[in-house]
């Protein structure tokens, strides 16, 4: 009986022929057709290849594949079966090991193989007919249990760990707890009740698998862990002096904190290389969750004005990072002092400045001002302006833009006004002249055109002038802009109320569209702009009563300038805006 020709394997070349086929030809990267019929799952011609000549099971590839390994990687439980009973009748017994745990160039195992693919049935054969390859490292050191572990495969990490040898060893030291807490808590439960020593190992980095669970914040997880832990797993250090809990609070998991203190409060304790505990992490990176759970227990209090190494402060590292949600948590919580220094001899409110952001660096000023927190002593003299070059980029883009939208506006409304609603009578004069909603129509029209036009002049003079007054042009002319858009869309609300019927509902619909949007729009306006609380902004730009707030304005005033305009500019906008809001509001219910 002739062996039907077998299926090319993907990725492979056809076999060189040299005169008759014969089953012992091989393709340019030496697979035989026993490797192809593995590869394709093929059990019957495994058999018969198998029968016409057994050796054939232990050839190998260029690579150093043999078709135990091809039948792995392609996840064919059946051909690794097929292969493994050939093996044990017709292999010698010192061939049997090489045909049954041999290794390829990169010294994988089949079981190498078919964990890396997750192949869980394959690999449950592979573990039947070798259960010792379940021990074997490749050549970069990892085992078939890691290799499963990373592909998800529930079934293969099941089927491997039902040796009790297997090794549990990954790259960089790691083992399969490392990779698992990254994958799923079903994973992490058999391996956890399979060897719960798994714990304690550290990695390259003295990293554990708490380390992980506790970065990657799964609480069902971390729970599982410490269900097995020692007690003294929740205060093991990196090379960073980094603790579980520190790896929480650097990525916000708060849930994940408080699930750490409670396993063992002391580890809050713990502090890295740089003197840092929990706290001045979570503060860093600005985690407002963490740091307001800590202001509400009394047992963490201390930590709040613990200094580090360089006598920072949580607040300080907040300040200077330019995290406004953390600053005013700590704050808020009005257990936090304010005049410490750091080694540098700087006070929270002194490392401001390093703010990059304009507006991050105006919320800050208010706040701390608002809180009462102190400077550093020093010379007025020597104190350096905070450094505004971005902000004046930002200036001379946004003037550029401006300008276009001012001319565009005062275009639209010029046009408007020889396009006047209702038309023209015979004798030339608009029809709608004496009509109340088409005078205010007018009278908006005309302030448009007069707010554009002055708004356009203040912003080419800016650009042209470059000058210190510039600043409070730009700032005239934003209103200016800002009055005329509002102008703009009252104006079209009267011209539309004047020509529609009153008796409709077109008139009160069109209406509550207008006061709608334009106060939404005004809200979400102010909300954006306004540093920090509207009450906060109005007590930073009229208090002072005292002669502590007034020194430390003077202060504010010498090395941030740009905050108290900005303030009082807000306060302005917020006015314009009441006031376009009452306007839509007052003609909408005329009758």
């Amino acid at each position: 009986k002739e062996a039907a020709p077998p299926r090319q394997s993907p990725g492979t070349a056809g076999p060189k022929h040299h005169g008759n086929c014969n089953i012992h030809e091989v393709t340019a990267e030496r697979w035989t057709l026993l490797h192809i019929a593995a590869a394709q799952g093929h059990d019957d011609l495994i058999d018969e290849l198998c029968r016409r000549d057994s050796g054939l099971l232990s050839a190998a590839s260029s690579s150093g594949d043999t078709p135990l390994h091809c039948a792995a990687r392609a996840g064919h439980a059946g051909a690794v079966r097929a292969i493994d009973r050939l093996a044990r009748a017709n292999v010698e017994e010192d061939r049997l090991r090489e045909a049954l745990r041999g290794r390829n160039e990169a010294g994988d195992t089949a079981l190498h193989l078919a964990a890396r693919h997750g192949h869980g049935e394959a690999a449950e054969a592979v573990v039947e007919a070798a259960p010792e390859t379940a021990a074997d490292l490749n050549g970069a050191g990892v085992s078939p249990l890691y290799l499963a572990v990373m592909s998800g495969s529930v079934r293969a990490v099941t089927a491997i760990l039902w040796c009790r040898d297997a090794s549990a060893t990954g790259p960089k030291s790691q083992n399969a707890l490392h990779a698992a807490v990254l994958q799923c808590s079903e994973m992490v439960s058999l391996l956890l009740n399979w060897k719960p020593g798994l714990v304690i190992d550290l990695d390259s980095n003295r990293s554990s698998p708490l380390h992980f669970a506790s970065s990657d914040g799964d609480c069902s997880i971390i729970k599982a862990i410490l269900a097995h832990a020692p007690p003294g797993a929740a205060h093991m250090q990196d090379n960073q002096g980094l603790s579980p809990l520190h790896a929480a609070a650097l990525m916000g998991h708060a849930a994940a904190v408080r699930l750490l203190m409670q396993f063992s409060p002391a580890s809050a304790d713990v502090r890295d290389k740089h003197g840092m505990s929990f706290l001045h992490v979570a503060a860093m990176k600005g985690h407002a969750s963490i740091i307001s759970h800590a202001a509400k227990n009394r047992m963490l209090e201390h930590h709040l004005n613990a200094q580090d190494r360089d006598g920072n402060t949580p607040l300080h590292l907040a300040v200077a990072a330019g995290e406004y949600n953390v600053v005013s948590k700590l704050l808020s919580s009005g257990k936090v002092q304010t005049h410490i220094m750091n080694n540098a001899g700087c006070t929270p409110s002194d490392l401001v400045k390093d703010c990059k952001g304009f507006y991050s660096m105006v919320m800050l000023v208010v706040k701390m001002y608002v809180s009462g927190v102190q400077f550093q002593p020093q010379r007025q003299d020597q104190i350096e302006k905070w450094n505004g070059q971005d902000i004046m980029k930002w200036r001379e883009t946004t003037s550029k833009n401006l300008a276009v939208v001012s001319t565009l506006v005062a275009t639209v409304a010029f046009s408007a006004a020889f396009n006047v609603p209702g038309s023209y009578g015979d004798d030339g004069k608009a029809i709608l002249t004496g009509d109340r909603m088409y005078d205010a129509f007018l009278v908006l029209d005309t302030f448009a055109v007069v707010s554009s036009v002055t708004a356009t002049i203040l912003l080419v003079y800016g650009r042209a002038s470059q000058s210190n007054r510039s600043w409070v042009g730009f700032m005239i002319s934003m209103h200016f802009l800002w009055m005329s858009l509002n102008s703009m869309v009252l104006g079209f609300f009267t011209a539309m109320a004047a020509v529609t019927n009153k008796k409709v509902g077109t008139k009160t619909a069109m209406s509550q569209m207008i006061y709608f949007g334009m106060y939404f729009l005004v809200m979400l306006l102010i909300s954006l702009v306004t540093p920090g609380s509207l009450i906060g902004t109005l007590k930073f730009l009229i208090g002072g009563c005292m002669e502590r707030q007034r020194r430390v304005k003077r202060r504010i005033c010498r090395q941030y300038p740009f905050t108290i305009s900005y303030v009082f500019n807000v306060v302005m906008f917020i006015v314009l805006s009441c006031v376009a809001i009452t306007s839509v509001d007052v003609t909408r219910n005329l009758p």
